[in-house]
C-alpha cells in the first residue's frame, strides 16, 4: 500500500527459522535520496558548540533569572551569557578537570536541576572526552549510589542543595568516587564531611579558578566515540546505562534539522527555548544540542513547577517542549478559566473553537483557519505561553487526542508529538505541521532510521495484514552502542542491528505510526514513568485476602488500577465483623468491601515503600476466579494480559472515571 509519509526499501518477510514474520522496511519520504548529511565538519558533541561560538560568539547563549533578595519566588529580568563567556568557562572547568588527571574516557557525573552549569559541565566533558553520566534529579540516593558504582564515576558536579543527597552515597561510593564539584557554594560542615572519606569537594569559583593556572588543548575525538552514559528510569530491577556515541547524537540532529527544513520551521538564532524537563533525559538533551548548533538560545526555569508559567511570561520562547502531564495542568486550568468566565465569554469561546476546528478539518492551516478570532479569543492563551511560540513538541508518553486538539486549536502554534527512546537517541517518529489527520499518531520517522514491524503472533498483531501490526523495530546510526556491562541485555533488544522496542505500533494509510499496545508487561504512565507490573503483582499478592491480581496503567493516566480476586473467606469474614449482609457476589459490588481491599493493597504498598505511581488508586473486585474457560490464562496459568484487557475493558474505564480518581 502507498503511505504518503513513506517510501519502501525493502519487502516483508515470512516467518521463518523460529522467528516472527516482519513487514516491510519504510524510511521518511523526506530521505528518498539517501539520509542527509550531518554539517560539513560536525563529528562530535563539543563540535556542535564549538563551531556554533566560531559562528556566533555573540549570540545570547544560557540565561537564568536574577534572584531578588535572596527568594528565588522574586526574580528579575533573565541575566545572559553569550557563546563566547560560556566557551571561556567551558575551557576553564576542562584546565581544571584535567590538571587532577581526569581525561578521555573517564566517568563523570552531572546531578541537578537544569542550570546554566549544567550545560558547562556537559561541555567540559565533550571538549576533553570524557563520558557525561547524568545522575537523575528525581531519583533517591538508591539509584544515585548504583550509578555511581556501575559507571564507576569519578568525579561528580553537583547542584548546591543536592550535595546533602549526594552525601548520602558515603561511604559506598567512596572507592570510585574522588572529587565533587558545587554548582555554587561549599558550606564548611559539608567540607569536612567529604575530606573525611577521602575526597575533595569544590565551590564553582575555586573549580574556575583552579582552571586559569593550566591549559590542556582539547584531545582529538572520534565520531564513533561514546560521549554519554544515560541511565533510563528503572523499568525491571536496576537502571541501564544507555551507551551513546557521538555519532548518534550526530545522526539524529541532522535528520531533525533536514525535517524542520523540508516543513520551513528551522531553528534560527533567534529562536529561545525554556529549559525545564530533565537535562538527564535524552529528550530535553537533543532538543538543547539543536538549539546550541543553530546559535539560538536556552532560559533555565528556576526549578518550581508553581514558578514555570511565569518563568515562560518573562523568557517568551519560541520552542516549548512538554511532556503530556504538563499539557494536562495548562489545560485543566484553562478549561476552569473558560467555565467560570461566564456565559457570554463560554459561548464566543465555544464558537470560535468549533468555527476554526471545522475549518482546519477542511485543510487549512492553522494560521489561517480563523486569523479573526486568533485575535480576539485565542490570543490570551498565546499569551500564557509567552506569546511568541510557534512550535509546542510533546514527548516522553502519549499525549490524549482530546488535548492535542485543543492545544492545536488554541494555541496559535504548531502541536506536534514525538516518539522515541534513549536508545534510539530520542526522537525517532514525530507528527508533522498542518496534518491534523495525524492526531493520536506520533506522525511518520524521522530521515535518519529505518523502520518496521515485527509480527507479535502471541498477541495477535500481524505485520503482513492489511492493516499491519507489530513491534516497531528501528535501525540507523541514531541506535545506541549497547547497554553499559550489560551484554546479556544488549543482544535481547539488538537482533542484526535491529532495535527491538518493546511498543507496539499500527501503520496508517498516511505513513504515520500509532502506539498501541506494549509488547513486554511494562508500561509507561501519563508522567513518562515505567511500570514493571508484573513485580507489582508479586508484591500486591503478598496481602492475604486476595487470591490474584490483574494490574492495569493506561498511558494516558498517571496512576494504576486493578482486578482482583478477593479470598472468599476473608471477605466475607470481614462483612460478618462489619455488620455488612449479602453473599459473596454481593460483596464484590458493595463499595465498602472495595474501600477494604484497597486500603489493604495500600498497607502493602506503604510496607514495602513502593512510588506514588505504583500504588494501586481503584480495584474492582471479581468474584470469579481469572480463568482458561474465559481466556484469561494460558494452560499453564499465566495472565492473557490483552485478553484481560479486553474481557474488563468496561470496568477499567469506570474506574478511571469513577471517584477514586485522584484530583490532578
Amino acid at each position: 500500500m502507498q503511505r504518503k509519509y513513506l517510501f519502501q526499501v525493502e519487502e516483508g518477510k515470512e516467518a521463518a527459522a523460529g522467528r516472527p514474520s516482519v513487514g516491510p522496511v519504510y524510511r521518511s519520504v523526506f530521505a528518498k535520496d539517501g539520509f542527509p548529511p550531518s554539517v560539513e565538519g560536525l563529528e562530535t558533541c563539543w563540535d556542535i558548540f564549538r563551531m556554533s561560538v566560531e559562528k556566533n560568539p555573540g549570540n545570547r547563549m544560557l540565561g537564568r533569572r536574577k534572584i531578588v533578595e535572596g527568594n528565588p519566588a522574586k526574580a528579575g529580568e533573565y541575566e545572559w551569557l553569550t557563546y563566547q563567556q560560556v566557551y571561556e568557562l567551558v575551557l576553564k572547568i576542562g584546565n581544571a578537570m584535567r590538571s587532577l588527571g581526569y581525561g578521555p574516557g573517564e566517568k563523570c557525573g552531572i546531578y541537578g536541576a537544569n542550570c546554566p552549569e549544567w550545560i558547562i559541565s556537559m561541555e567540559a566533558c565533550n571538549a576533553h572526552g570524557l563520558y557525561c553520566v547524568p545522575l537523575y534529579d528525581t531519583l533517591g540516593a538508591g539509584a544515585i549510589e548504583f550509578i555511581i558504582c556501575h559507571a564507576e564515576t569519578s568525579i561528580a558536579f553537583v547542584e548546591e542543595k543536592k550535595i546533602p543527597e549526594l552525601l548520602k552515597t558515603l561511604p559506598n561510593t567512596a572507592n570510585v568516587l574522588k572529587t565533587l564539584v558545587s554548582f555554587g557554594k561549599v558550606s564548611n560542615n559539608h567540607k569536612e564531611e567529604v575530606n573525611k572519606f577521602g575526597l575533595e569537594i569544590y565551590s564553582w569559583e575555586e573549580f574556575l579558578q583552579k582552571g586559569d593556572s593550566q591549559q590542556y588543548d582539547p584531545p582529538v575525538k572520534g565520531k564513533g566515540d561514546i560521549c554519554t552514559i544515560m541511565y533510563t528510569s528503572g523499568t525491571t530491577g536496576d537502571p541501564k546505562g544507555v551507551l551513546l556515541s557521538n555519532k548518534a547524537i550526530i545522526a539524529l540532529i541532522a535528520g531533525v534539522k533536514h525535517l524542520l527544513a523540508t516543513v520551513k520551521e528551522e531553528v534560527q538564532e533567534n529562536d529561545v527555548y525554556i529549559s525545564y524537563l530533565p537535562l538527564a533525559h535524552i529528550f530535553d538533551r537533543v532538543i538543547e544540542e539543536v538549539f546550541i548548533l543553530n546559535g539560538a538560545s536556552i532560559g533555565f526555569w528556576r526549578g518550581d513547577v508553581k514558578l514555570l508559567v511565569e518563568d515562560i511570561g518573562e523568557l517568551k520562547p519560541t520552542i516549548f517542549c512538554a511532556v503530556p502531564r504538563v499539557l494536562e495542568r495548562i489545560y485543566g486550568g484553562l478549561n476552569q478559566k473558560i467555565s467560570s468566565g461566564g456565559l457570554l465569554k463560554r459561548s464566543l469561546f465555544n464558537f470560535a473553537y468549533s468555527y476554526k476546528y471545522n475549518q482546519m478539518q477542511k485543510g487549512k492551516k492553522h494560521e489561517q483557519a480563523a486569523t479573526l478570532f486568533d485575535k480576539l479569543v485565542f490570543d490570551k492563551v498565546k499569551k500564557g505561553l509567552g506569546g511568541k511560540v510557534r512550535i509546542i513538541l510533546s514527548g516522553a508518553a502519549p499525549l490524549a487526542a482530546h488535548i492535542e486538539t485543543f492545544f492545536r486549536v488554541v494555541s496559535c502554534a504548531h502541536v506536534l508529538q514525538g516518539y522515541g527512546l534513549t536508545e534510539t537517541c530520542g526522537g525517532t517518529f514525530v507528527t508533522l505541521p498542518n496534518e491534523l489527520r495525524m492526531l493520536g499518531t506520533v506522525g511518520p520517522p524521522v530521515p535518519n532510521v529505518d523502520i518496521c514491524l515485527e509480527s507479535v503472533p502471541e498477541m495477535g498483531y500481524d505485520s503482513l495484514a492489511s492493516t499491519p501490526r507489530g513491534e516497531v523495530c528501528i535501525k540507523g546510526d541514531t541506535l545506541f552502542a549497547g547497554y553499559y556491562k550489560r551484554e546479556d541485555l544488549t543482544t535481547e533488544v539488538l537482533v542484526d542491528g535491529w532495535f527491538h522496542t518493546g511498543d507496539v505500533g499500527e501503520w496508517q494509510p498516511d505513513g504515520s505510526l500509532k502506539i498501541i499496545d506494549r509488547k513486554k508487561n511494562i508500561f509507561k504512565l501519563s508522567q513518562g514513568e515505567y511500570v514493571a507490573v508484573e513485580n507489582l503483582e508479586l508484591i500486591y499478592g503478598l496481602v492475604s485476602d486476595i487470591e490474584m491480581i490483574w494490574i492495569y496503567g493506561n498511558s494516558f493516566e498517571a496512576f494504576l488500577v486493578a482486578v482482583v480476586n478477593p479470598q472468599r473467606q476473608a471477605l466475607e469474614h470481614w462483612a460478618e465483623e462489619n455488620g455488612i449482609k449479602g453473599d459473596f457476589n454481593a460483596l464484590c459490588e458493595d463499595k465498602r468491601a472495595k474501600d477494604y481491599i484497597l486500603g489493604q493493597l495500600s498497607k502493602i504498598a506503604k510496607e514495602k515503600k513502593l512510588k506514588g505511581y505504583e500504588v494501586i488508586k481503584a480495584v474492582h473486585l471479581d468474584p470469579l476466579p481469572f480463568d482458561i474457560e474465559r481466556d484469561l490464562l494460558t494452560p499453564s496459568f499465566k495472565k492473557k494480559r490483552p485478553q484481560m484487557l479486553k474481557y474488563y475493558q468496561k470496568e477499567i474505564d469506570e474506574m478511571y472515571k469513577g471517584g477514586n480518581k485522584p484530583v490532578a
